[in-house]
């Protein structure tokens, strides 16, 4: 086949379930591409349900010999890729018909490296929640340090980038550590307010245990170089910015499908001295990897998660 214009890299352990939707959703992209898919060492059938693609000339099955995490299979894949562009996909999400074209032409416009869209939060069995996860048309790095606006599956980036930042510290959120050393150098990213992904809310992903999240969203800060009291600062904002995404979205989305639910900005806002307070409370060790102790994410969660109920 010619060269590619996109390598979309999948990387996948025992997803059987759901990954031929992924991978159509794939072939259904109106682009030049090659699909490499990424098996962390599956136990499950796997293999057996990507056999149907074997003959497929833009379709190439990598299996790796010892596990590697999400991670080191995606840097893997992007070693072997063969197109200009990079983009992500996890193997229980898919796109919408139209993603990666509007993609590419959104990075010709405004020269950017990286370019992300917006998602729609799918239930375990592939229904709607009924909640869209916006993104702003652009993406600054300043932004990026107050919350993850950039959902991997949802990323397309130029593969001379991709090789220049590969993805570390698979114990915290690898893909956000690589947004933010992306955008330190290059500057802005390109958003698109579409929710071309579908996101599944499994319950094996990282961010389901949302204390085990917040450590590592934590862990992200001290991995980009930032000391305790301003990664702390930083944590803070993450956590408004997780109520206001999962908590007020739901009910804008609500009310625009009703016309009858108030929106009551003022419970929001009440939320804020919670986490500020808890946040300020947070002992901190001076090891990177220690992150907060499990104790004060615990204070953090058992403070917040009354007022959470109110909204």
């Amino acid at each position: 086949m010619n060269k590619p214009l996109v390598s979309v890299i999948m990387p996948v352990y025992n997803g059987e379930k759901y990954i031929r939707k992924a991978v159509e959703s794939v072939y259904e992209q109106e682009v030049s591409l090659e699909l490499l898919v990424i098996d962390d060492g599956s136990t499950d059938h796997t293999e057996e349900v990507l056999s149907a693609y074997e003959g497929r000339e833009d379709f190439r099955y990598i299996k790796n010999q010892q596990n590697m995490g999400a991670a080191g299979s995606r840097n893997r894949g992007v070693g072997l890729a063969q197109g200009t562009y990079i983009a992500f996909l996890d193997a229980d999400d898919w796109w919408e018909p139209g993603k990666l074209k509007e993609q590419l032409k959104r990075l010709e416009e405004t020269g950017y490296v990286l370019c992300s869209t917006g998602r729609e939060l799918m239930k375990a069995d592939g229904s709607s929640t009924g909640r869209t996860i916006p993104v702003k048309e652009k993406i600054t790095y300043r932004e990026l340090l107050k919350h993850n606006s950039i959902n991997c599956s949802s990323v397309i980036l130029r593969r001379d980038v991709a090789r220049e930042f590969p993805m570390e510290h698979d114990d915290s959120h690898e893909d956000y550590i690589t947004w933010l050393k992306i955008l330190r150098k290059y500057g802005c990213a390109a958003g698109i307010n579409k929710p071309y992904l579908k996101y599944r809310l499994s319950e094996g992903g990282k961010s389901r245990n949302k204390l085990k999240s917040a450590a590592m969203t934590y862990n992200v800060y001290r991995y980009a170089g930032y000391g305790r009291i301003r990664s702390c600062i930083f944590f803070c904002s993450y956590a408004v910015h997780g109520i206001w995404k999962y908590c007020y979205c739901s009910l804008r989305s609500q009310q625009q499908a009703s016309r009858t639910l108030p929106m009551n900005s003022n419970k929001l806002a009440a939320v804020l001295p919670f986490l500020l307070a808890a946040g300020s409370f947070f002992p901190v060790n001076s090891d990177c990897k220690s992150s907060f102790p499990i104790q004060g994410l615990k204070v953090y969660y058992n403070t917040c998660a009354p007022v959470w109920q109110t909204l």
